[in-house]
Parts: C-alpha cells; sequence; structure tokens
C-alpha cells in the first residue's frame, strides 16, 4: 500500500515536491488553502483581464526544462517560451530610458556607449557570472542545508573564494564599472534578495548570469500558464489537489504526524510536507512542544521585501512601455535604505511596471492595456488604504509623466495588494512577498531547516527554506524535499 504524503500549499514548491513523489509512487494529496492553485502565482480574471497575481519574471529556463525533463515532457508541452527583447528597460529620469537588450553583442554595445571600455569588463563579469551559476546550481541549490559538512567536499570549499562569498555585490560592481546607471542595472537583480549590495554576497551576480546571458522569457498567455502546466502534470501523475482547504491543525501523537486537519475534513498522513510560509505552519499549525525554532527566533530573521501591488485595466493602450519597465528616476540608495535598514514607508521609491499585454493580446481586450505596478517595501509595515492610495497616486503621476498620457482616467479596474493581503492569502511571515533574505548568514544551511528536528515524518519545502527565494529556487526546494523524503520514508508500507 502506497504511503499517504499530504502537502500544505500548491505554490511552486508543493507543486514540485507533489510531482517528484507520485512519480517515485507516493500517494499525494495537496491541500491548497485558497480557491486557484499556485499559491502566490495565483491568477485571476475581471473585466476581461487576466491578471498574474506574483511573478511576472521568468527567468533561469533551465530549471524548468529540468524540472518536465524528470517526467519525459518539455516546458513546450505546456506553454509557449517567447524571449523579450528588449528584456527590460530602465527609466534613470526625463528622456534618460535604458533599453536592456538581449542578446551579448548589443549588450557589449550597450555598456560602451555608457561608459567606453567597459565591454571588456563586461565580459570578464559574465564570465565569473556564468562560473558562479554553473557552481551554485550543481553544486549548492540542490543540498538539502542539513549541515556545514554537505559543503565539505573539496570542489566546493575550493571555490568559495572564486565565488566571492566574502566579497559584497556593492564593491565587486564598483570595481569593475565606474558608471553609475551600469553600476544600477548590475545591482538590479539582487534588489529582491533581501539586502542592500552592500550586504548581499557578490556570489549572487549569478542572477545577472541568468538575466544577461539566459535571457527574460514570457508564457504566453501568462506565468499562471506554468501553474497550469505544473497542475496538469501533477494530475496526470495521480496527484490530488484540493482547494478551500485551509489547514486549522496538524496532529503529532508520539511525534508523528497523523493527521492534517483542514476547517472541514481530516486526512491521514505517512509524510507530511510544509509547503506554506514555514512560519505560519510551524507556529501556528503544530503544538508547541514540537516547534524546532521560536518566535524571537523568527523575530531575528531578516526577511526579503514585501510590496504594494497594484493590478490595473486600462482601456486605452499605453505609450513608451515595454513588457518589463523599472522606475528608477529616485535614489537607488535612498529607497534600499528604506526597505533593509530603516523600514519605513519610502520618500521617493523605485517601482515597476509590468505591461504584459505589449507581448501578450490574450490577456487584455481588443485595444486595451493589462498594468501591473510593484513599489517595494520593508515586510512588517502598517499597511493602510490612505497610504495604497498615496503611493497609487505618487506612481501614477511619475508613469503618466513618462508616457505623456493620461492614464488613470482611463482605468477601467483597479485592485491593491500589500501587507495585510499577503498575511491574509498565504499567511506570510511580516506581509513579506519574496520569504527569506539571502544574506551570508542565511545562506544553505544556515537558513530553517527543511526536515523537522522533533518531527521523524515533517518536512518543510518554500522560499522560506533551502535554497531561497523565488521561483526557480521553489522548483528546486520541491524536489530536494522530495529526494529527502524518499531517501527515509520509501513509498510503499509493505
Amino acid at each position: 500500500m502506497a504511503k499517504k504524503v499530504i502537502i500544505i500549499g500548491s505554490g511552486f514548491a508543493g507543486l514540485s515536491a507533489a510531482c517528484c513523489l507520485a512519480q517515485q509512487g507516493y500517494d499525494v494529496t495537496i491541500l491548497e488553502k485558497n480557491s486557484v492553485p499556485g499559491g502566490r502565482a495565483r491568477y485571476f480574471e475581471a473585466e476581461g483581464f487576466l491578471f498574474d497575481m506574483g511573478p511576472s519574471w521568468y527567468w533561469m529556463p533551465d530549471v524548468f526544462e529540468q524540472f518536465f525533463q524528470q517526467f519525459g515532457k518539455k516546458a513546450a508541452d505546456y506553454y509557449e517560451l517567447v524571449r523579450l527583447d528588449p528584456s527590460y528597460t530602465i527609466r534613470f529620469g526625463e528622456n534618460d530610458l535604458m533599453e536592456v537588450p538581449a542578446g551579448p553583442e548589443a549588450l557589449m554595445q550597450l555598456f560602451e556607449r555608457y561608459e567606453p571600455g567597459s565591454s571588456r569588463q563586461l565580459k570578464r563579469f559574465l564570465a565569473e557570472a556564468a562560473y558562479k551559476y554553473e557552481v551554485g546550481m550543481n553544486e549548492f541549490v540542490h543540498k538539502p542545508g542539513h549541515s556545514i559538512w554537505e559543503f565539505a567536499d573539496i570542489r566546493v570549499v575550493a571555490s568559495l573564494f572564486r565565488l566571492q562569498m566574502f566579497t559584497s555585490m556593492a564593491a565587486y560592481v564598483r570595481k569593475l564599472f565606474k558608471n553609475e546607471q551600469l553600476i544600477q542595472l548590475l545591482e538590479f537583480p539582487v534588489l529582491f534578495l533581501g539586502a542592500t549590495p552592500e550586504k548581499t554576497p557578490a556570489l549572487y551576480s549569478l542572477m545577472n548570469y541568468a538575466d544577461m546571458a539566459l535571457g527574460t522569457w514570457y508564457p504566453m498567455g501568462g506565468m499562471y500558464k506554468v501553474v497550469a502546466g505544473m497542475v496538469a502534470l501533477a494530475e496526470e501523475l495521480g496527484v490530488k489537489i484540493l482547494l478551500d482547504q485551509e489547514v486549522k491543525k496538524i496532529s503529532v501523537p508520539n511525534g508523528m504526524a497523523k493527521e492534517v486537519i483542514t476547517q472541514n475534513a481530516s486526512y491521514p498522513a505517512d509524510v507530511v510536507v510544509g509547503a506554506a510560509d514555514y512560519h505560519h505552519v510551524e507556529q501556528d499549525l503544530l503544538p508547541a512542544d514540537k516547534r524546532r525554532y521560536s518566535e524571537q527566533y523568527w523575530d531575528k530573521r531578516t526577511m526579503a521585501p514585501s510590496c504594494l501591488l497594484f493590478y490595473l485595466g486600462v482601456n486605452q493602450k499605453v505609450k513608451g512601455l515595454h513588457h518589463h519597465n523599472l522606475f528608477f528616476d529616485a535614489d537607488f540608495k535612498q529607497h534600499a535604505q528604506e526597505i533593509y535598514e530603516s523600514p519605513k514607508w519610502p520618500e521617493n521609491p523605485l517601482f515597476y511596471v509590468c505591461a504584459p499585454s505589449v507581448t501578450d493580446p490574450a490577456v487584455a481586450p481588443e485595444g486595451c492595456e493589462n498594468l501591473f505596478l510593484l513599489l517595494p517595501l520593508a515586510p512588517g509595515l502598517s499597511d493602510t488604504e490612505a497610504n495604497r492610495e498615496k503611493y497609487f497616486h505618487l506612481m501614477m503621476d511619475r508613469l503618466e509623466k513618462a508616457c505623456g498620457q493620461n492614464i488613470r482616467d482611463h482605468v477601467v479596474y483597479k485592485r491593491s495588494f500589500a501587507h495585510n493581503d499577503f498575511g491574509k492569502d498565504y499567511h506570510a511571515f511580516k506581509g513579506n512577498a519574496y520569504g527569506l533574505a539571502n544574506t551570508l548568514l542565511q545562506t544553505a544551511f544556515l537558513k530553517p531547516k527543511l526536515k523537522s528536528k522533533k518531527i521523524d515524518n515533517f518536512y518543510y519545502t518554500g522560499q522560506l527554506t533551502t535554497p531561497g527565494p523565488g521561483v526557480p529556487p521553489s522548483l528546486i526546494s520541491g524536489q530536494v524535499v522530495a529526494r529527502e523524503i524518499f531517501k527515509k520514508h520509501k513509498p510503499s508500507s509493505i
């Protein structure tokens, strides 16, 4: 008889773990709190617009391909990918727009325009980033993070300095480049990792390799197409996905998780995987004596940012926007300080506008624009409707000025989402959007463990544990936890 695995949460990590476990012969059930699978990568439709609620960047296509290949599939079996060119744009000020092209030659030319001679440095930077990506993706991210000894492999130890674990991203980039706008371009991908570039290891220039070498892609129909593909695969493998099933309690008699209890049902289990918010699962669903970490421990964690989101349906086309648009027409350092060092609602923030309808006509009615506005914020801030409206108009003032047209009067649909919603919909600790920060003291074996210390058959997966935040790491996290379960709890009870 196949062992029953109950997975709490149907985000990327939960779906990934479910597919891997079902393939190995487990009887897998996912319990999802919300009415749509996907966790933070849900979608909704309104007034003819289709909105992705969370992730909007498709980076590291190799991670998605490797995931589907395990099951004899390809990403193309589930969705059509297009590479964006330009990958994204950065607006530094009025009439000061950097379009970041796809492809190495065009990138070299871009760097030369901003800083003569810098293309040589860019080649070096990307070669080093490629090495970090290869080592990071092949050696680091697939380790379960149980202890430091996993990283005692001579290849890993020998590469520590080459990986620049002990050099900051800020110092590394400034050693190679002088132009402030190129520096901001290179520091941007680490902005969501949970610390300023001054406190983020230069290891994470591997994100620049993902950005500039592997490219920025888009699944036609929206990012939810990836979730829909994983759901289809999971169900093909026999996974049961039960929606509107918020877990209220986990029964743990004699040191074993035996039953997962929702608001209207209970589910017996041989193994349980917490793929929802780690803090919530541990602190709210488990008995006090079965928790590994204290509230004091959690309060001392450095969290990645939260954010204020607006989903807008506009009944006209908006001029001058590409698919991804970064508004860096404000002080980069000051906003980073207001997220990471002195948490508060920012005075003059940077923000991001996604316009998927520029690429994909399916996400908006004809002649209309689908806009997604994102303002990064410190977690744990007071979230009021007045603040949301204040920052909506602040962003729209700058967007309208940049595009040279009135947009607000043409908004036919508007929905906001911030700290309170992240807490309500996902039980997100401190209303965070991106999980645990990737600081040096929260890397690899220093993250909250994916295996419970006090419950023999209880595991965690997702962006608060190994390997970290983001969609590709979450996909990998599900695979890592599935391998750990297979080692210790063979799929058959016989």
